[in-house]
């Protein structure tokens, strides 16, 4: 089998997954890297032994010797990007959000139906132990039917990640309840079975709006993704637009009738997803997110709390970034491009996590009103549940 040739456009934060890609002689290769930043762009070069290299991503489109395309770039991009590189016939790993907008989402939805193109969306969540195995605790009905989800997003490091650079423009994403909680809300709806229908949202600016910033287009701080400062009131060298909200809730009614709840928090002591989900005989809970932790399941009662729970899972061990997930996504990635049919990521998931995070956004701006989630064109729908045909 010959290895995948794969051009990747954007080689900044997400680069882990460029580095999962790149597994020359065991199926895909990293042969052509575009990013605006010439800088980055040279020192990537030598990681990868990379020979094209372009500021222009639509180079990358016109070449015979680049198989398929992975896009890591800002979340507003990905719309345009997306559409030119199906346009272009290039199956495309296009990294989450799939947009920052619903009506950008069923624009990259039609592009790939109509152009035929292969379109996969970088949930990689969806690989990670914990989510797997919660979700096998689910499929196996040892606490019943699910009935209520609640996910608790605590981001140690939300004013250092999300505040010091574009992700804090609402122009550049919506907003971090959309694109920060657009994995929870992917993760919510595969636990569930269902997809939200209708949300309202509280939200606000708490502790970041008033910190020192930064002036435009200066640098971001050296080691600003290394060195990390407590409190989060001591932060400094902030990005020059903050307009995004660094508390969130969320309620969520699904469309089979499950009830979910989602909370995030930017400005927490510690970095950690906590899952709950109660069903008809029981509930399950995350303690820890990552390999060796633990899912606790309590479905025999009623009684007062019990810490050893009715049976404990481990989470499995698996080494690599995102807890081995973004191996496990390329590799589908890879297996997808060559043979094509139905992948645990979905495009029409990763399309309805954005249209749940979108107007839960409108929502906590228009003072918690409650607001639909409009629903996706079946025909669309259709063709990427079955796989693309």
């Amino acid at each position: 089998m010959e290895d995948l040739r794969i051009g990747v456009i954007g080689i900044g934060l997400r680069s882990s997954l460029a580095l999962a890609a790149h597994r020359p002689g065991r199926g895909s290769v990293v042969t052509a890297l575009c990013d605006i930043d010439p800088v980055a762009l040279k020192q990537q070069a030598a990681v990868f032994d990379a020979r094209i290299l372009t500021e222009d991503y639509r180079e990358l489109l016109r070449r015979d010797d680049v198989d398929a395309v992975i896009v890591m770039t800002p979340d507003d991009t990905h719309e345009r990007i997306a559409i030119d590189c199906l346009r272009a016939g290039k199956p495309v790993y296009l990294e989450k959000p799939l947009a920052i907008t619903v009506e950008g989402c069923d624009a990259i939805l039609r592009a790939a139906r109509d152009t035929g193109t292969r379109l996969y969306v970088g949930h990689n969540m969806r690989h990670m132990g914990v989510v797997r195995l919660m979700r096998d605790i689910i499929q196996k009905g040892v606490i019943g039917e699910p009935k209520t989800v609640w996910v608790r997003h605590f981001v140690s490091y939300g004013g250092d990640y999300y505040f010091k650079d574009w992700h804090a423009d609402r122009t550049r994403t919506t907003g971090l309840l959309l694109q920060k909680a657009a994995h929870d809300l992917d993760v919510i709806h595969w636990l569930a079975g269902g997809y939200t229908s209708r949300v309202n949202a509280f939200g606000d600016l708490m502790v970041y709006g008033d910190l020192p910033r930064r002036a435009p287009e200066t640098p971001r701080p050296e080691g600003w993704l290394k060195e990390f400062d407590w409190p989060p009131t001591a932060r400094r060298d902030l990005h020059h637009v903050i307009d995004v909200e660094d508390v969130s809730v969320m309620n969520m009614r699904l469309d089979n009738g499950v009830i979910a709840a989602y909370q995030q928090c930017h400005f927490s002591p510690d970095y950690v997803r906590n899952y709950t989900v109660i069903g008809t005989e029981g509930r399950l809970e995350n303690f820890g997110d990552g390999p060796g932790d633990t899912v606790k399941v309590w479905n025999t009662g009623p009684t007062g709390y019990r810490d050893d729970c009715d049976i404990a899972y481990r989470v499995p061990q698996a080494t690599g970034s995102h807890g081995g997930a973004d191996v496990q996504i390329i590799a589908e990635f890879c297996r997808f491009v060559r043979e094509g049919g139905v992948t645990d990521t979905s495009p029409v998931a990763a399309r309805m996590s954005v249209a749940a995070g979108y107007m839960a956004t409108m929502s906590l701006r228009d003072g918690g009103a409650p607001y639909d989630v409009p629903a996706l064109d079946p025909d669309l729908a259709a063709y990427f549940d079955a796989g693309q045909p």
